[in-house]
């Protein structure tokens, strides 16, 4: 059974920092393209970045960029979200989602807290 298992997540200040973790139980996780979205309340639903099968190129909305980064390490079957400089607006449910063609898998998200 597959599985995205996102955590991390939780309340900070503005200007601070967390880090999201997506576990995957997935067979072949490496060729899998992976990308974190947020959804927030009133707002549709927001791709925030994505990273290659390899690794080796990545993407980031324009509201986050270089404040995140986005990794992975495929020994350990794990995506990584690291959120620097964090700002009120930045409050939502992150979401994994990884994609092989057909192939489609969701987790069911960590909640990101920005606020003082």
């Amino acid at each position: 059974q597959v599985q995205l298992v996102e955590s991390g997540g939780g309340l900070v200040q503005p200007g601070g920092s967390l880090r999201l973790s997506c576990a995957a139980s997935i067979a072949s996780f490496r060729l899998y393209h992976i990308n974190w979205y947020r959804l927030a309340p009133g707002k549709e639903r927001e791709l925030v970045a994505a990273i290659t099968s390899a690794g080796d190129s990545t993407n980031y909305a324009d509201s986050v960029k270089g404040r995140f980064t986005i990794s992975r390490d495929n020994g350990k079957n794990t995506v990584y979200l690291q959120m620097d400089a964090l700002k009120p607006e930045d409050t939502a449910l992150y979401l994994c989602n990884a994609r092989y063609y057909s192939l489609d898998y969701w987790g069911k998200g960590t909640l990101v807290t920005v606020s003082s």
